[in-house]
């Protein structure tokens, strides 16, 4: 390519050398440089129907593939749109860049805000205290070098977004080609390591707590050769589940948040932490029983003490600091299989007998029955959404999305549409009626890209967690009851053929499995209450 090739050109050729297909993007008046760029060799750009789904889309994305998501949007409004989706992947740790055009240099004066279209006195520090790294060149040199670097920012553990703003007179100039930059893994300390292993050989009794940063780094294999290795029950987090396969006996498979797997964390005489901060969503705001010793693996500095003192903490990626701990030899320990099957056991006995999981545990059912091997799973902030988050069965790492992050209700809808443009494997997207209404334009984006995404409605007539938990503190129901649409007509006026049923057994693993197997556009909608479960805050005392 000749230097006489646009800014914006060199942006996505940055992106597609980064292994970028697909960029997601709503065009304005101040970027439309990227649209008429786009071509062969280059990222295809999506067209959603809102910013904030821009970045909902390439969160979705980045979650499904472990690659960057990448977002484009126009100024002003269009930026600030974004910044509820950039929030999520921010808590989420999930890498991409966002790149917002901003107003013309030719216009702005330091200082001023002048009453251009779009202006913002600071659109950038919208984006601090949610980015990982923020940019905001004014030549086209430095834009080629800021989006090279936010590439590797984001990319580089612990990956995060990155924002970058390119004023639109920069975007359209001519710009030098951006080399790609070097993206280095953690390595962990010998000495760290080796305290960990004598901490380990002291411990006859380990439990392995796996959170997100072990998926990160492709870290499945590693995970399941110690928790061989020391007969250890693995315990993972929302963003770590299917990093071991459902009918691995190590696998607990239900969160701490009940008590028998909470008793199994207490009770060991060593918990070791791979790829988690230990958040307050996990541990119940950190109220969750202890055991006698606890250590950590983790690739970010300040999650080493911003949770829990350690007794031992490894900085390092976890895939190599894993490696290293498996080189050092380890004494024989008793068979641990049996223990967690009967504490899962136990577990499932007693969650079958309460009246209240009845219906969650009859939905699961249905997707177990419905999703096929591979399916992409994305569940909202909803009480659905909670159920399978905590207790589905996820058959793979990658397979589930699930924004308890940030906690930002209306995501599934808007983040299926980034693992749906893969076009590989089914998506299902498990909505409540008052989630599903944040982005309910995207049916279109849908619609017109053809994805193979379901979207399951579970319609309860309005908020039905803000309701549990006005019920909780004996209020009155206010602001929680909703005027809903016909579900199934509004998706059919888009062309997305669209089913209802009854409850949640037989008939909704039916309609899903067909909807699935469909690999199109399908909507499902079901009317049910759902009581929430342990996961959730108003629970945690019980």
């Amino acid at each position: 390519m000749s230097s006489s090739q646009s800014v914006a050109r060199r942006v996505l050729e940055a992106f597609a050398a980064a292994g970028v297909q697909t960029a997601f993007g709503l065009p304005g008046v101040h970027n439309l440089s990227f649209w008429r760029e786009t071509g062969p060799g280059l990222p295809r750009i999506v067209g959603v129907r809102h910013e904030q789904t821009a970045v909902y889309a390439a969160d979705g994305l980045a979650r499904a593939t472990g690659g960057l998501g990448v977002a484009l949007t126009t100024t002003g409004p269009g930026a600030a749109n974004a910044a509820g989706a950039f929030g999520e992947a921010a808590a989420s740790g999930t890498p991409l860049v966002l790149v917002a055009s901003e107003v013309s240099t030719a216009l702005t004066r330091p200082g001023v805000s002048r009453g251009i279209l779009h202006e913002c006195r600071d659109q950038a520090g919208i984006f601090e205290p949610l980015a990982k790294a923020v940019f905001r060149p004014r030549t086209a040199e430095d834009a080629c070098a800021a989006v090279a670097e936010a590439i590797r920012t984001a990319m580089t553990s612990p990956r995060g977004p990155v924002y970058v703003d390119i004023p639109t007179d920069v975007l359209n100039r001519p710009g030098p080609a951006v080399p790609p930059l070097p993206i280095a893994r953690v390595a962990p300390d010998d000495a760290a390591v080796r305290a960990l292993h004598e901490l380990v050989e002291a411990s006859p009794s380990v439990v392995l707590w796996v959170g997100g940063g072990a998926v990160q780094a492709d870290a499945a294999e590693e995970v399941a050769a110690l928790a061989e290795r020391l007969q250890a029950p693995v315990v993972t987090t929302y963003t770590a589940r299917g990093i071991l396969p459902p009918d691995s006996p190590h696998l607990v498979g239900l969160p701490p948040h009940e008590p028998e797997i909470a008793d199994l964390v207490a009770g060991a005489d060593l918990l070791i932490g791979i790829g988690s901060d230990f958040d307050g969503m996990m541990t119940r705001n950190w109220s969750m029983p202890l055991p006698r010793a606890m250590a950590t693996i983790n690739c970010a500095a300040e999650d080493l003490t911003k949770n829990y003192p350690f007794d031992v903490a490894v900085l390092g990626d976890a895939r190599e600091a894993l490696r290293a701990l498996l080189a050092l030899p380890t004494g024989p320990r008793p068979a641990g299989a049996g223990r967690v099957r009967e504490v899962r056991e136990r577990c499932w006995t007693r969650l079958s007998a309460d009246p209240r999981a009845a219906a969650g545990l009859e939905l699961l059912g249905s997707l177990h029955t419905a999703t096929p091997e591979g399916t992409v799973v994305v569940a909202d902030m909803a009480i659905p959404g909670y159920w399978f988050g905590g207790y589905g069965t996820v058959r793979g790492p990658r397979t589930l999305q699930y924004p308890v992050g940030w906690g930002t209700l209306g995501y599934a809808l808007p983040a299926s549409v980034g693992p749906g443009v893969l076009g590989d494997r089914p998506v299902l997207a498990v909505c409540g009626d008052g989630g599903f209404m944040f982005a309910v334009g995207e049916l279109a984006t849908i619609a017109q890209e053809n994805l193979p995404v379901t979207v399951l409605v579970v319609d309860d007539g309005g908020y039905g967690m803000l309701r549990y938990d006005q019920d909780h503190a004996g209020d009155e129901h206010r602001g929680v009851d909703l005027l809903r649409p016909d579900f199934a007509a509004l998706a059919e006026s888009f062309g997305i053929p669209a089913t209802r049923v009854t409850g949640l057994g037989e008939p909704l693993a039916k309609a899903l499995g067909a909807a699935l197997s469909s690999r199109a556009p399908r909507l499902v909608v079901t009317e049910a209450t759902l009581t929430p479960p342990r996961t959730t805050s108003p629970r945690w005392a019980e």
